[in-house]
């Protein structure tokens, strides 16, 4: 295990002997970090933290604090970061506000520097947070999402699976997925490359953008439209975007 001989690591600390730990990192509290898993330097994880293997922190990272909520008071919470996870220069991820629940990363996600997940966050696998992304408090986001840079996201909002927000959106309001959310606060079309790189078929994506016009250019309200949309939907992703827009939310949906 080479730990750099500045780094500093609580005894409690479940390390692997894989782990590589750089110069000037503390380690601080029952932490667990597991195999070919690599700190860089200057790094800070603490709390009830765990990081899984072959993940990769890079210099000024802060995992595991506690959160930025008036309502913390102390007890103990988690922070959970998947496997071949890359976490950029520093990116602050906070855990849990009340005492067992938990900040959660899936696996192979790419945090971009200066980046925030805020508390009781929980991201999908494969979610792209671009430089300055800001995540408040119990936001969700869905497997292969991408935020842009600079975009903030309000605490509570949802955003789907494969939807991509543009750079320097304010997020106020939940994404649907496989949507493209603009800069203007409205969805502003479907996320036609990301779905061709998931692998999505042509029927689907095609349906897709049909959904899309349905909901947010043909003249009416938007549960009227969605029964429609109900009514002639024959694909799974299309019954997945119908899901999630008939799911409780704290934020609404745009409109």
């Amino acid at each position: 295990m080479p730990i750099h001989p500045t780094a500093i690591v609580d005894p409690v600390a479940e390390i692997d002997a894989d782990v590589t730990i750089g110069p000037y990192s503390v380690i601080e509290g029952r932490v667990r970090i597991g195999a070919r898993t690599t700190i860089g330097p200057l790094v800070h994880i603490l709390g009830d933290t765990v990081i899984g293997s072959d993940c990769r922190i890079h210099s000024g990272a802060v995992i595991g604090d506690v959160p930025q909520d008036r309502a913390f008071q102390g007890g103990v919470s988690f922070c959970r970061i998947g496997n071949s996870v890359v976490i950029r220069e520093h990116v602050t991820i906070h855990r849990g506000t009340a005492p067992e629940t938990e900040t959660v990363v899936g696996d192979r996600c790419l945090i971009m520097a200066s980046s925030h997940i805020g508390h009781n966050c929980v991201l999908g696998a494969e979610v792209t947070l671009v430089n300055g992304a800001l995540l408040g408090g119990y936001v969700q986001i869905g497997t292969r999402a991408f935020i842009s840079g600079n975009v903030g996201i309000h605490q509570f909002v949802r955003v789907g699976e494969l939807a991509m927000v543009g750079v320097l959106s304010k997020v106020t309001q939940d994404v649907p997925p496989y949507l493209m959310f603009g800069g203007s606060g409205k969805c502003v079309g479907v996320n036609t490359v990301g779905m061709r790189r998931a692998g999505m078929g042509s029927c689907e994506r095609l349906e897709l953008t049909q959904a899309f016009r349905l909901l947010y250019r043909v003249p009416g309200s938007l549960p009227g439209n969605l029964e429609r949309l109900e009514a002639i939907a024959t694909t799974d992703a299309v019954r997945n975007l119908i899901q999630f827009l008939r799911s409780p939310s704290r934020r609404g949906i745009p409109g």
